[in-house]
């Protein structure tokens, strides 16, 4: 997929041509039966992108033009999410009467959510579990077995072939801080950081392209480009989100029950809620009303069916869900 629009070049200070090109890049989640996904295309190893051009009134515009264009998907809550302009994310090349150029591609990401229900599958597009692309990311049962068995020890080998001793100091402490080793809590929040630091460690597949591999990739689907480091981003924005603004109600359908609601939130952050406290503080901060129906489709008694309150956003501009995440 090209997504780079026509070069607009300038001569720089050190005399080398610069082209530079920007690119829309979407990570849209859905909840669907495998859990938090996000929309892809190609191979479902891509994200959906193209380059804003002149006929966009507006860089949201473009890439809901994109999007759709790629997918047949209408976004609904979208947010700007980052904007990546590392210079080394496009090499240098040189053009046709020989001048050197370098190309900066400049890549604006946007955060969409979107309901299960408008997220049906079609040919031009395939939803996949985000955990598919991050599988050290998924705590909810217990520590995923390969951060122990395949990343503790790859990681510090890593450290240890840093040649002068404060070097393989910090890489350890890094890899401890991210991945909650040496006794250390898991933050939830840390997917990029996560991502960056195996990237470093060129234990990921887009970090070994191109070099001669001495070890094969750990488990986790590759992206083309840095488009799993974008997926990264928007997840971590999401899990640090949903703790101070009620998102998370964008991604439920329009009635739901409780536990439908915690399982949502579990499987988002990763992590166990406490469940007492969880509804203490959805009914505290008045998120919710009752519908006044209930639901068969659970285990025991009828659950009773709610609705998100739309008037909280009013209400209360820093309403949020609070998560009490369980630490066990």
């Amino acid at each position: 997929m090209k997504n780079h629009i026509s070069p607009s070049s300038k001569e720089t200070h050190s005399g080398m041509a610069q082209d530079v090109n920007v690119d829309l890049i979407a990570v849209v989640v859905a909840m669907m039966d495998q859990g938090p996904s996000v929309l892809t295309v190609d191979q479902a190893n891509a994200l959906p992108s193209g380059p804003f051009e002149l006929g966009h009134r507006s860089l949201q515009f473009g890439l809901r033009t994109w999007v759709e264009q790629q997918t047949g998907h209408q976004l609904g809550y979208i947010e700007q999410l980052y904007t990546f302009a590392d210079s080394d994310r496009v090499g240098a090349d040189r053009d046709r009467i020989g001048e050197q150029r370098r190309q900066r591609v400049i890549s604006i990401s946007y955060l969409a959510l979107t309901r299960a229900e408008h997220a049906a599958a079609s040919s031009k597009r395939a939803w996949r579990s985000w955990y598919d692309y991050f599988p050290w990311e998924d705590h909810r049962s217990d520590v995923p077995s390969m951060v122990a068995d395949i990343l503790q020890p790859r990681l510090a080998a890593w450290a240890d072939d840093a040649g002068q001793d404060h070097v393989r100091r910090e890489r350890r402490q890094r890899a401890a801080i991210a991945f909650g080793f040496d006794g250390r809590h898991w933050n939830e929040e840390l997917v990029l950081q996560r991502y960056e630091l195996l990237y470093e460690a060129a234990l990921v597949e887009e970090a070994m392209r191109g070099l001669a591999r001495g070890s094969l990739p750990i488990p986790g689907t590759p992206m083309i480009a840095d488009h799993r480091r974008i997926l990264a981003t928007g997840i971590a924005r999401l899990r640090s989100k949903i703790k101070y603004r009620p998102v998370v109600f964008e991604l439920m359908p329009p009635v739901f029950t409780f536990l439908q609601l915690q399982r949502t939130v579990e499987a988002l952050s990763g992590r166990l809620v406490h469940k007492p406290n969880f509804r203490r503080l959805i009914g505290q901060q008045e998120l919710v009303e009752e519908t006044g129906e209930t639901t068969a489709d659970t285990v025991g008694r009828p659950a009773k069916l709610f609705r998100f309150r739309r008037a909280v956003l009013d209400e209360r501009v820093a309403a949020g869900t609070k998560l009490p995440l369980s630490r066990a």
